[in-house]
Order: C-alpha cells, then structure tokens, then sequence
C-alpha cells in the first residue's frame, strides 16, 4: 500500500496508522511554556506522516503553525507578539548561542523552520519578517535519533528534536524530556510499521490491542 493510500488509516492528529496511535501519551494538557514557538511549516511537508514539527505543537499550549509554499497566496509576513525576543532556530553563520538567552526579562519567541536542511535555510529569505531576526544556534551534543529521513548535514536534527533541546535551555529539563519522550514514540512505532525495528527492541511501549499480524497485511 501507497503512502497516500494509507491515509485513510492514519490517525488525525498523530499522523501514526490507527493500530499504532499514540495520541494517549500526548500530554494533557498541553505543556505550558513562557517561550512561544512559530513553525514555518512548507505545505507539501506538512503532509508527511514523518513529519514532527506539528508534532512537537501538539504539545506545547503556546505555539503557533504557519503554513507556506502556496502558489495561490503569499506566507503572510511574521510579527513577533509585542514585548517578546524574536529569533530563529537556525545554525547561521550569523547565530549566537540560545544559551545567551536564559534568564532573560522577555520571553522568547522561537521561529522554528520546519523541513529539510536545505528548505530551512531558505525560510529566512521567504518569509517577510524572518530576515532582520537574529538566529540562534544549539550546543552540539548527542547525535540526533531520528532514522526516519537520511539527512544531508551531520549536524542535523529533527523539528521536534531541535525544539525540544531548545526548550530544554529556555524553560528546563523537564519540558525537554517530555518532548523526548513523545519524540522516541514517534519514531519508534513508524519503524516498526516498517518492518525495521522489532517488539523487543522498544523503549516505549506499544499499545496493548496492537496486533503485528493484522497491521503487516495493510502494509501490502
């Protein structure tokens, strides 16, 4: 089966096929932050079951998603809510460290793009507003554990990785491995809907209904 004709098995919200919904462990409510995110979501990555920008909003009561790339109607121009520190999430030649940030009397708000390397750097010069805000960059650290796309730099990471390690500086620990954990759930049951990672090799577990057998043969 087609990843498009799969669609009809995904579940709305998490994107998973239903057998594998994890909109349970999603946490309720969402998890309150003083940094607010905007995702610059492209329309044809919004789309992708892999995708975890929107995953990531999912989460996060104070958030935002725009979508751009429509032919039909130009991205409306960012504006930054009055009062806050505007900054992009992208490792610039320009960046400085998120780090500098922590304590600050303002709160953040974190223009996140969201898709490919090479469609996040474009983001700035597409979207009005993007291209005066200064970007930020993270401390590199553990590589990135997502195995759903290949990626073009080393120094990659997901949508929802990247946010979750910024949030861990901006708003503590915990925000950050709450997003982890959502994260790794992800990326786990869409592998083994694969085929590419079995059962007993999980860190997060899979729902109790979940019946392999019946789950392959959609996958014909």
């Amino acid at each position: 089966m087609s990843r498009r004709g799969s669609a009809n098995f995904r579940c709305a919200r998490c994107r998973m096929l239903q057998g594998l919904c994890f909109c349970a462990l999603l946490p309720t409510p969402r998890l309150e932050t003083r940094t607010r995110v905007a995702l610059f979501i492209h329309r044809i990555e919004d789309r992708k079951p892999t995708n975890t920008g929107r995953l990531a909003v999912e989460c996060l009561a104070n958030s935002e998603v725009i979508v751009r790339g429509f032919r039909s109607a130009p991205t409306p121009a960012f504006v930054p809510h009055r009062g806050s520190i505007p900054v992009l999430l992208f490792p610039g030649t320009d960046a400085i460290p998120l780090t500098e940030l922590v304590g600050a009397r303002s709160p953040v708000t974190l223009v996140v793009p969201d898709g490919s390397w090479r469609q996040a750097f474009k983001v700035r010069q597409r979207v009005p507003g993007l291209s005066d805000l200064p970007c930020v960059s993270l401390p590199r650290e553990t590589d990135s554990r997502y195995q759903l796309r290949r990626e073009s730099n080393d120094v990659g990471l997901a949508t929802m990785e990247a946010i979750a390690r910024a949030l861990g500086i901006l708003e503590g620990p915990e925000v950050r491995a709450e997003l982890e954990r959502v994260f790794l759930t992800m990326v786990e049951r869409t592998l083994v809907s694969r085929g590419t990672l079995g059962v007993s090799k999980l860190e997060t577990p899979l729902p109790p209904f979940f019946q392999a057998n019946d789950f392959r043969s959609r996958r014909c």
